[in-house]
């Protein structure tokens, strides 16, 4: 999380008018930036496992260190698929399809990120926005597909010292709605002054992303 650098934005020091959304470029940025979707929806189940996990005997010698995990990329126009595999055991790989937004020149750092996909197999489409910390909690986010989109609430689930985060389930209906939309995007909130604030999310490539994530 600390190479998010959402506390350079100063939420707490800079209004969101002042930050010049208008001005705010799509960003493809690399895995250093990630917050895994599946990391954040497992991460209690991890904390809990590790609390029941038995203590080695005495006298038994320390564990190999685990190797770092496998990661990859793949880039589709505003979109980014990006995989992480842990060796296990057992052997676990997490994906998810994602889009960041900054400042554009990236001079302010990473202001939202967006998240798509499935937290374990099997399970539901899960959509999982972050902001940094400062934003007005009660009224949630609410992502647009458009103008006319009336939009899809989400509420705020947790927060950590430097982000906030809101998920959701999302069915077939839904990503048919986004993948075919032609219009740019809205993420809607509200700033720590209740002020409302708007972020562009662009859909292009989201349909080749998606089928891409299918198939991970």
């Amino acid at each position: 999380m600390a190479g998010l650098g959402f506390s350079r934005l100063g939420f707490s020091r800079i209004g969101f008018s002042r930050l010049g959304f208008s001005r705010l470029g799509f960003s493809r940025l690399g895995l250093r930036h990630s917050v895994w979707l599946a990391g954040v929806a497992l991460a209690g189940q991890v904390g809990l496992a590790a609390a029941q996990a038995p203590a080695p005997p005495a006298g038994a010698p320390p564990a190999a260190a685990a190797s770092p995990p496998q990661q990859t990329t793949a880039t589709y126009e505003d979109w980014i698929v990006r995989c992480e595999t842990h060796a296990g055991p057992p052997p676990q790989k997490l994906c998810e399809m994602v889009q960041f937004t900054q400042v554009k020149g990236g001079q302010g750092g990473v202001i939202s990120q967006v998240a798509i996909g499935r937290p374990v197999k099997g399970q539901p489409v899960k959509l999982v926005i972050q902001l940094p910390i400062g934003v007005w909690l009660p009224t949630g986010i609410k992502l647009m597909a458009g103008a006319k989109d009336p939009g899809l609430l989400t509420s705020f689930k947790r927060c950590l010292p430097q982000a906030c985060f809101t998920d959701a389930e999302i069915n077939a209906d839904v990503i048919r709605k986004l993948r075919t939309t032609t219009e740019t995007g809205q993420i809607q909130f509200k700033d720590g002054n209740q002020k409302d604030v708007s972020l562009p999310m662009s859909f292009k490539g989201f349909g080749t992303a998606y089928d891409a994530l299918q198939k991970e």
